[in-house]
Order: structure tokens, then sequence, then C-alpha cells
């Protein structure tokens, strides 16, 4: 399916040092190569990596910090960036260690240290910001630095820690430039990233130069990027009309993708598989309507996938019937089994027998981007045309709108989720283990303890049976919905090279690999 190009760099020399990815370059783009405009509809929370855990932050993440580890394209095994090797000590699965490449610096010049990366993932427990990805590293116990060397050692084995250091979680911060007990402020950020993030305005645009100092995994220079970030799928789609952008990437209108002509020769469209998935999320909270089993159940026995991935998504997206989606191991079916078509008499039922007065009155939030508007409007009209239901729709900003669900606010909300790594645990442990990132006041100790052994198996596929009991259990209590799953689309001028390559359906971003011809 993909198609590979060689470009010409002219303005680098590319490095092979020992296999180990590194270049070195003109400074900051004063080459006057002409940037790669991208535009996007995905939000930035936070240059900080201890404040964000959203597919808008991570993107940026991806390109101006390192990990010790990353994943190379279509891989579902991570492997070093700014790390030479890693490891599990042992078979307990209990202690990892990893060894620094030489020679990393950061945007300023300083060095990067064992050290550096040891403050990173403490910061990140530290301060618990709740947008922040601490939940991602809620197994680790302890870290040290010896020089170079950074061990890790978990509270119980975890197959999977490895991935989950491999995603912005895991972004290595300078300590000398970050406080360890509060976020870092301002518009500027200090990586070791294959880019550098020459300048920064919130909601409006990123401006990326190559880093001539970088050394790691990514073996090629990238071009200078320009990013432009819009409010609105039309807003994005504008701009692309008007011939003011290279690339767009998440989200255009959906009818707009849906015609898009794959043999046109003014542009190259990049159709590939996706692990993103859209879930409606609850708030079990006693305080809500939601906190009831039989008010979630009846819910998920009206919805119908179907009338929303034609009339809101112009088919471009698939239903979903579970919390683990298509092309990931242990995918199953357990919403469509529990619930296989809309049934209004049994909503109506499950609403009876547990007492519930009619029509249930409650809050439903969405964050304006993409088709979000017309999708509550949809999940609004099929609850109350049944005369159960009684919905109040709730737009917020981004930031407001993660400010809301976790303090409470929303009694249910819809929310997308593209996935930190390619194993089931990412689509399990974030979204309905203790301490989950949706943060709806749910917990089961049956789940918590399912996976805490699926986490047991370093060999993935023997962990199936139980991350498909987690999924029944799901279909059972009802603390979201899962609702569709799509592909993923980059559009791009003819000009440009690498489209084909910008990201695998996984929340990495690769800026590098755009060029011009």
């Amino acid at each position: 399916m993909r198609s590979i190009r060689l470009r010409i760099l002219v303005t680098c020399v590319v490095l092979a040092i020992i296999g180990v990815g590194g270049w070195q370059l003109l400074p900051s783009g004063d080459d006057g190569e002409k940037p790669i405009t991208v535009g996007t509809t995905d939000i930035v929370s936070s240059l900080d990596p201890a404040g964000a855990y959203d597919a808008g932050s991570w993107a940026l993440f991806n390109n101006i910090y390192q990990s010790l580890l990353t994943f190379k394209p279509s891989s579902t095994v991570p492997s070093g960036d700014a790390a030479q090797h890693c490891g599990f000590v042992g078979t307990d699965l209990m202690t990892y260690s990893c060894t620094l490449r030489s020679g990393i610096t950061f945007s300023n010049g300083d060095k990067m240290t064992g050290a550096d990366v040891a403050f990173s993932i403490n910061r990140v427990l530290h301060i618990k910001n709740a947008q922040g990805p601490w939940p991602l590293l809620s197994t680790m116990k302890t870290v040290q630095a010896s020089g170079r060397t950074v061990t890790f050692h978990l509270k119980t084995p975890d197959a999977t820690f490895p991935s989950k250091l491999a995603t912005g979680a895991g972004a290595i911060v300078d300590s000398k430039q970050y406080p360890a007990g509060k976020l870092r402020t301002g518009d500027t950020a200090v990586g070791s990233g294959p880019y550098l993030l020459k300048a920064y305005r919130p909601g409006v645009s990123a401006t990326l130069v190559p880093n001539p100092s970088y050394h790691g995994a990514v073996e090629k220079a990238g071009s200078p990027v320009d990013v432009a970030y819009f409010k609105t799928s039309d807003d994005l789609n504008k701009a692309w009309q008007d011939k003011k952008l290279d690339v767009t990437h998440r989200q255009m209108p959906p009818s707009v993708v849906a015609k898009v002509d794959a043999s046109s020769n003014d542009m190259h469209v990049t159709e590939a598989a996706s692990a993103e998935i859209r879930n409606m999320v609850f708030n079990v909270r006693k305080s809500s309507p939601m906190g009831s089993t039989a008010v979630r159940r009846a819910v998920a026995t009206i919805i119908d996938r179907s009338k929303i991935t034609a009339n809101v998504y112009d088919s471009t997206v698939e239903p979903l019937y579970s919390l683990v989606p298509q092309g990931i191991t242990s995918h199953s079916t357990p919403f469509f089994d529990t619930y296989p078509k809309p049934d209004v008499g049994k909503a109506k039922s499950l609403l009876e027998d547990a007492g519930i007065h009619t029509p249930v009155s409650f809050s439903l939030a969405y964050s304006p981007s993409g088709a979000a508007s017309q999708e509550a409007a949809e999940i609004r009209s099929q609850l109350e045309a049944t005369g159960l239901f009684k919905v109040k729709v709730i737009s917020k900003e981004w930031k407001a709108f993660q400010e809301g669900y976790a303090a409470g606010d929303f009694d249910a909300y819809t929310i997308g989720w593209l996935p930190d790594y390619p194993d089931p645990d990412n689509f399990v442990a974030p979204l309905v283990g203790a301490d989950n990132t949706f943060q709806n006041g749910f917990s089961n100790t049956q789940i918590n303890n399912l996976i805490t052994q699926t986490q047991r198996y370093s060999q993935r596929g023997q962990a199936s049976d139980d991350f498909q009991t987690v999924q029944k259990l799901v279909a059972d209590d009802v603390p979201l919905l899962p609702l569709w799953q799509k592909k993923d689309y980059v559009l791009s001028t003819e000009s440009i090279t690498g489209s084909q390559y910008l990201s695998d359906g996984t929340g990495i971003w690769r800026l590098w690999e755009l060029g011009r011809i």
C-alpha cells in the first residue's frame, strides 16, 4: 500500500554513526527552505509533558522531545530513541533498565543525563496534573539514575512498561529548566527531539525547525514545518481549498473526506487503518443520573451507531461495539452481543424495573472539533425520540471541557481516544482501570485485578482471554459506550513527499518524513 519516494537533501548532510541516527544542519532553518504548512484541528493543551494527555499535545511532543524509547512505523515493539538499549532485569518483569546514548544535548545546550530522565518521570507522578499522563506510569514504584543508566522498579509485573516509556508520558525534559513541583509556563519548550520549537502561538501556530544537535532514532533530517491550528473542521477545509496548506491531517469535514478522489493528480490522499475510537463516557458518581447502571444500560440499548456513522460521518467511520477496536489483539463485540439493535421497549423495561422515573434528564458535553456538534445533536435526537430521556447538550472549548469532566460537571460526554501504544492494555487500563484518564468515577475491583493480571504476560497473546473478560464486564456495567472507529486520512499537495508516512494510525506524528519535490 505504501510507495517510497527518495528526496535529495541539498541543505543537509546525513550522518551514519554506528547505527545511531544523527545529523548536522545549517542553523535553525537559516538555509531559506520554505516551511511545509500542516493544518490540523487538534488542540495543544500544554507544552509541558507533565500537563497534557491529548492527541494534539502529544503530536507536538513527538517532534520536540525525546523519550527513552519510540515506535518505528507500524511496529508494535518499542526501540531505542534517547536510550542506547533497554531491557528487563531478570524474569519477573519488576525491574527495567535503560542506558542513555552518549552525547545527547537539550536545545539550550545542556547535556542530557540519567538524572534528567529520572527527574522527568518522577515529575509526572509528583505533579499528578488532572490533564496529565500520570495514570500511564501507575505501575512504577521508584526510578534511580546512575550516570547514563536509569533503573525503574515496578510495583507489579508490567510487560507493557517499555511501551509506556515510549509515549509522551516518558518525554525527557531538562531538570534545570522545568520545575519539579509544578508545570512550566510560557510558550517555549526545551527538548532534544528532531525539531526545535522556534515559535508558538497557542491555538494558532507552531513553527518547527530541524534540531542541528538531534541524536536519536530518526535517521533523516526533516524540512522546516509550520503547524496551523484551526478551531473547526470547516475552517481547516477552507484553508485547504484556499491553497494555504500543504498538508491536512485530523480533522477535515467527513462530507469532504467522503468525496475525496484518491486518483486525483493535484493531490495525494493517504487512507490508512486506524485504532482511533470515540466513546460516550458516563459520570458514574451517585450525584449523576448516570450513577444508575440501569440508566446507562438503557442508553446503550437505544443508541443506533449506524445512524451516527452514516448521518454524521458520511460512513468515514465504522460502528464500534467494544472497548478494544478492530485490528488490536483481543478485540471482541460484547456491546453488539448484549445490545444487538436499538430496542426502546427493552430500554423502557430496564428503567421501570429499576424504579427510574422518565424522562431522565442529563447533560451531554462535547468539545467543538470535527463533527462533535452534529454527533451530539444526533445522540440527543435518538434518545429524546423515545420519550425516555431529556438531554441538555453542552459545548466547551477543549481546556474547559477537560477541566469540566475531571470535576464531574457533566453527566456524559463524548471524547476520542488515539492509542499511545499498539496493545489492548492501552484501551483498558487508562480508560476503565483505577484512576482512569476519563476521571468519571468508575472503578471495578474485578476489572482492576484482570488488568494487573494481563500485564504479567510478556507474550501478549496469552492475555487475550482476560482482555475479553474485561470487555464483557464493561458491556455489562457500561461506564462508557463505544461509538465508532475511524480511518486515518492525510491530504497533501502534489509537491509534498512523505505524507504517506506522517501517521500510521497511532498518535505518533512524524513531521520529519515530509519534504518537497
